[in-house]
């Protein structure tokens, strides 16, 4: 396996998360009985690997008999509003299910020209196939699409439904407030009709850290997996992955972790260099690796910084402590400072009040810099 850091991983590629792909197969195989499959919420900070878990979990779904058909969207800021969200979801449907091995040549056939039967203009859509109905919000018209592409092609091709992997949730704001709320209200009245859709979003760790009780709705409709680091044995499995054919193997898995204390982007990256440079231990080759680092990640973290940000930043790599509290930093920096360097995910809010840098070899780079 060759590591690709800037990439999420294939999901044949894929190493580790054994409890969390379990979890949602459960909830697939629980979903034949039901005819209700379950939404997820996958959180986690930057690097995690919550993309490369959700295309994991959307091969479980091509896997499962009979499947559930994957549908992934990565959602934009770009977006803006509800209905451009709802027609990239729609065509992203479309495409899906024009792909699909579990529809006859026909039925992709249909799909192929089903997605091109609406006329989009501006905030009003008309089918040329309907009696010239407008769907003039987000909502309406995904309720519209689901059902017609329940009813024209995932029955008759004896799907057991779809599940919706949308990438970055958190990106989406809607003015009308909680985006994850509008999307389970929708949803769950799908399930209720006995159309068996689901979602299954990633988003930052704290998502829903807005909401002040867990029993909201919109906290309560998700099982959310939170994705940590790496433990020794993931990472070790990682390394067996990455140097099958090294001797040091176990050897290499120990000071990997050490390194990254089982970061996915720093496991990656740093292999791939180790891959790269042959022969060798680890430690002769982390100088020459340790600056590759620097140059393309921490300082382009800092490039698009302020003066006073980076500071900040610098003034807490140089506490002994870990993790702070903004108390002793707020004479010189406003709350403003962190809550901006938090959403850059240069800071992590590990707690009321408290925060670290997002990880040790940041924060090294920061005190030596």
């Amino acid at each position: 396996m060759l590591p690709e850091p800037s990439f999420p991983a294939k999901p044949g590629d894929f190493v580790g998360r054994a409890r969390e792909i379990d979890e949602f197969q459960t909830a697939l195989r629980q979903s034949l009985i039901t005819n209700r499959m379950q939404s997820f919420a996958v959180l986690g900070n930057w690097g995690i690997g919550k993309s490369s878990l959700l295309f994991k979990l959307a091969d479980c779904c091509s896997q499962l008999q009979p499947p559930m058909l994957p549908v992934h969207l990565s959602v934009s800021q770009d977006f803006g509003d509800y209905l451009r969200f709802s027609e990239s979801l729609c065509d992203r449907l479309a495409d899906a299910l024009s792909a699909s091995d579990s529809l006859t040549a026909r039925l992709r056939t249909e799909a192929r020209s089903w997605k091109f039967r609406q006329v989009k203009a501006g905030p009003i859509t008309v089918e040329r196939d309907s009696p010239r109905r407008f769907l003039t919000s987000g909502s309406a018209l995904l309720r519209h699409t689901l059902t017609e592409a329940w009813q024209q092609f995932i029955r008759p091709a004896q799907l057991a439904g779809a599940v919706f992997f949308l990438d970055d949730l958190q990106n989406l704001s809607l003015i009308s407030g909680d985006t994850a709320l509008t999307i389970r209200d929708q949803f769950q009245a799908l399930a209720v009709d006995g159309m068996n859709f689901s979602v299954c979003f990633s988003a930052k760790a704290d998502y829903f850290s807005g909401i002040h009780s867990f029993a909201e709705p919109a906290v309560r409709f998700y099982n959310k997996i939170i994705l940590a680091p790496f433990t020794f044995e993931e990472t070790s499995e990682y390394t067996r992955a990455v140097f099958d054919c090294q001797a040091n193997v176990q050897i290499i898995a120990h000071w990997l972790h050490d390194k990254t204390f089982g970061h996915p982007y720093f496991l990656a990256f740093i292999s791939r260099e180790l891959l790269a440079r042959g022969s060798g231990s680890p430690a002769h080759h982390w100088r020459e690796i340790s600056a590759k680092l620097e140059r393309e990640k921490f300082e382009s973290d800092l490039a698009q910084l302020s003066e006073k940000d980076i500071a900040l930043l610098r003034a807490l790599a140089a506490r002994e402590e870990h993790e702070l509290s903004p108390t002793p930093f707020v004479k010189q920096f406003q709350y403003e400072y962190f809550r901006r360097l938090t959403d850059r995910g240069l800071l992590i809010r590990s707690g009321r009040g408290r925060y670290r840098l997002y990880h040790p070899l940041f924060r090294e780079f920061l005190r030596q810099a």
